[in-house]
């Protein structure tokens, strides 16, 4: 005879604890959550569009743009009788300066230079005379009137006034691929959350999935937390591997501490993310939600700084484009990774976002329709 031995207290705990993991309030976010990334996982497609064209992008650009030595200034030299004086003075001034020229008419020389093939047209009047003819709207153009004038000038007699040194610094941190480099990182965030989270929305309702979850004990907050959850882990991986590309393969310094980039890249992410939700609060076709999306990035990728400063645009509309969610999470990517800037620097950028995205969940949760 077999005598059944009383269960310890301990012994009740565990099954109970276990079945509250598995059944507690989080579990249904747990399961959408994991179902969400392996839903991305399985489409090769998203895993290249995130993850391999934005380091394949900072490589062709940063090669393009990479240091090198300064083009070689190309001008047409019209023929007049006068020709082989200023050519003479500019073989002279050869080996200081990165001069080509070309003996052609005067039409062909003008054609050449509106057509981008010459930087510079000169024209000999006299001995000692020329005339140069350069587009003011180009800077290699004006650039190359200022060192060939020099040189003619300098060939001709003139010695300088007064005695300069020259020393030559492009360090890590002023080049090209420096500021290019958070630039895409925020680029990146933006396409993610805008059509990671916008586009799947559509699609779902498209193909009355949202119909399906909502059937389902689901709790709506879940489901939409899992979404903008699943950009965040993401995030983590587009932040990391472009910073890493940068420093691994062109040498780019982090002055900033990685916790803080994170943080600036989650509250974009987020900002983002509120934007792609509302886009696709009410549309019902792919095509619309790809028109809204357009809409709302298109202005960004002009404005916001991802391929060249702003501050090229007039300074009346300058505040404006601060506004810009892109705009804020570039500005904060850069100071904090070229400048090693605290987070309490960043507080009106993070405010900018935190709005933007704060404003939009909002309205989208409001507006989202389900069916």
């Amino acid at each position: 005879m077999t005598v059944a031995q009383p269960s310890s207290p301990a012994s009740k705990k565990r099954p109970l604890a276990r079945s509250a993991l598995r059944n507690g309030r989080w579990a249904g976010f747990r399961h959408l959550l994991g179902a969400r990334l392996l839903e991305l996982a399985r489409e090769r497609e998203v895993i290249f569009w995130v993850f391999g064209f934005p380091p394949l992008l900072a490589l062709g650009l940063g090669f393009a743009f990479r240091n090198k030595p300064a083009d070689r200034t190309t001008i047409a030299l019209v023929s007049t009788p006068y020709t082989s004086h200023v050519l003479s003075l500019i073989d002279q001034a050869r080996e200081r300066s990165a001069i080509r020229t070309e003996r052609v008419d005067r039409a062909r020389a003008a054609d050449g230079l509106r057509l981008g093939k010459y930087d510079l047209v000169v024209e000999p009047l006299a001995d000692d005379r020329v005339q140069y003819n350069y587009d003011p709207s180009r800077p290699e153009s004006v650039l190359s009137h200022s060192e060939v004038d020099d040189a003619l000038q300098t060939a001709a007699g003139r010695k300088p006034v007064l005695e300069t040194s020259v020393h030559l610094s492009s360090e890590p941190g002023s080049r090209y691929i420096d500021f290019l480099i958070p630039g895409l990182i925020g680029m990146n965030l933006m396409n993610s959350g805008m059509w990671g989270i916008g586009f799947a929305l559509v699609d779902m309702r498209q193909r009355k999935l949202l119909k399906r979850f909502v059937a389902t004990p689901m709790r709506r907050g879940d489901f939409l937390m899992a979404l903008a959850s699943s950009r965040l882990i993401l995030m983590v991986i587009e932040v990391g591997l472009l910073l890493g590309f940068g420093v691994f393969i062109f040498h780019m310094r982090v002055l900033g501490s990685f916790a803080s980039i994170l943080l600036i890249g989650a509250v974009g992410a987020v900002a983002f993310g509120g934007l792609g939700l509302l886009a696709a609060s009410r549309a019902q076709k792919i095509e619309s939600v790809s028109g809204l999306i357009n809409v709302v990035m298109m202005p960004m990728w002009i404005f916001s700084g991802v391929f060249f400063s702003y501050e090229r645009f007039p300074a009346l509309i300058q505040p404006f484009i601060k506004l810009l969610p892109l705009t804020a999470l570039n500005d904060a990517l850069r100071a904090t990774i070229l400048e090693g800037s605290a987070l309490a620097g960043q507080s009106g950028r993070l405010l900018v976002m935190f709005l933007w995205g704060g404003i939009a969940f909002a309205l989208a949760l409001r507006w989202f329709r389900w069916t």
